[in-house]
């Protein structure tokens, strides 16, 4: 069977998302509880260290509607690390998909502080790709460096399974059974996902703005992507 092109980004020829694919073809979209922004982040400055985040992003003139949204997932082991998926609908087939340097109990905690801007810098010089095209990206977790990560061109097997397990599922945060003995070796499998106001300030900057649920109180969640010129 020849792959499947589910996004600009990603060619999979994988058995199990085909099988995603087919249950979750046709489902209506459930329709989100999630009301306007609880709150909004204001762009962190640059980093000094070499995150050049472009001062231009900011609040599109005119909100996003609701149901146009991105939904955003984070989540890993505790004793892993944490990926971020992003999908323009929770049935959709993740456009971008990265396992962060970061372990899950280290970004736990930072969540813990209320307050995360998480900054992926692309160090390329040419603009012939996409800016979520690019594949090595430099990670900041609030105004700290922390390494660096490769964009997935493939989903792993632990990736599939997660994504599979929260088709149905617009927002929430917990625990999910993991697909073997892993879960033993590695502790819980957990997750947060939620819906974000994405914001493009420019082709080499894009930023999600977690949205929470109206008169809902929660951590602020920021994540940026930026092109170093």
């Amino acid at each position: 069977m020849p792959p499947v092109h589910s996004s600009p980004y990603f060619q999979i020829d994988n058995q199990t998302m085909l099988n995603f694919l087919h249950q979750t073809a046709g489902q209506r979209r459930p329709k989100s509880s999630t009301g306007g922004l609880l709150k909004i982040f204001k762009l962190f400055p640059m980093l000094t260290s070499g995150c050049k985040m472009v001062a231009l992003l900011g609040r599109p003139k005119k909100p996003l509607l609701k149901d146009k949204a991105t939904t955003g997932t984070i989540f890993g082991y505790r004793k892993g690390r944490v990926s971020l998926a992003i999908q323009e609908d929770p049935h959709c087939v993740p456009l971008f998909v990265i396992e962060l340097p970061m372990h899950t109990s280290i970004f736990h905690k930072e969540m813990a502080s209320d307050v995360v801007r998480i900054a992926l810098e692309s160090e390329t010089k040419t603009h012939k790709k996409k800016l979520l095209e690019e594949f090595v990206w430099a990670v900041y977790c609030n105004g700290r460096k922390v390494g660096y990560c490769i964009r997935r061109k493939q989903m792993s097997d632990d990736e599939l399974h997660v994504m599979q397990l929260l088709r149905g599922v617009s927002m929430g945060a917990g625990v999910l059974p993991g697909p073997n003995e892993k879960e033993t070796a590695d502790g819980e499998l957990t997750y947060i996902r939620a819906r974000f106001e994405r914001v493009v300030g420019s082709k080499d900057s894009e930023a999600l703005y977690m949205i929470n649920p109206d008169g809902a109180a929660g951590p602020e969640l920021s994540i940026f992507f930026v092109r170093a010129h």
